[in-house]
């Protein structure tokens, strides 16, 4: 890492999915996270460029996507959905939480074999303990329904007020009762990144 993206805490956090008041799954869905609480080091002030961050946050995009694969069995044929987020310390401002959109987003699209589909995001400011949602979907299309979901994730002691804790999610199925129609998987395209 460089001066300018300075790791505290890295959390891995993991859900096995096995029925949600129905049958048990075949096979149950595993649905995880990886955050990095960093330093923020345009915190306290208007920084006018703060581009040279989103450079130098590549090498953690591309760590915590291979932790996440890892952690769901490491394959990466297996991830079926994807998402990112992040959470401003209060003396960040939300432009802050903006740069992981590509070091993020296209790390995990690259080790997964160039996922075409946009990596749904969310970002927020806010203190200590802060829990956000992390919205996911297909990994190669958009609008399949069954893979609407998210992930609710934190890390109890961050972000302080000058740190941003960035989020990778990803998952291994659609909800585990998916039944309301709309595009399927098998029905991608593949064209797009939409259908």
């Amino acid at each position: 890492m460089t001066d300018l993206v300075q790791v505290r805490e890295l959390v891995t956090v993991i859900e096995e999915i096995r029925h949600e008041f129905g049958p048990p799954a075949r096979k149950p869905r595993l649905r995880a996270a990886v955050l990095a609480a960093i330093r923020n080091p345009y915190a306290g002030g208007y920084v006018t460029d703060i581009l040279p961050m989103m450079e130098a946050l590549k090498p953690l995009g591309l760590e915590m996507s291979r932790r996440l694969i890892d952690a769901l069995g490491g394959n990466p044929k297996t991830i079926e959905a994807y998402g990112k987020g992040g959470i401003v310390g209060e003396a960040g401002e939300l432009e802050h939480g903006a740069l992981w959109h590509v070091p993020g987003g296209y790390a995990m699209r690259e080790l997964l074999g160039g996922a075409k589909a946009i990596v749904p995001s969310a970002t927020k400011l806010a203190g200590i303990g802060a829990r956000i949602d992390i919205p996911l979907h297909h990994r190669e299309a958009a609008y399949v329904r069954s893979h609407f979901d998210s992930i609710e994730v934190g890390i109890p002691d961050a972000p302080r007020r000058d740190e941003i804790v960035f989020v990778l999610a990803m998952t291994t199925g659609s909800r585990v009762h998916a039944r309301v129609g709309g595009l399927r998987a098998d029905e991608i395209k593949g064209e797009d990144g939409l259908r």
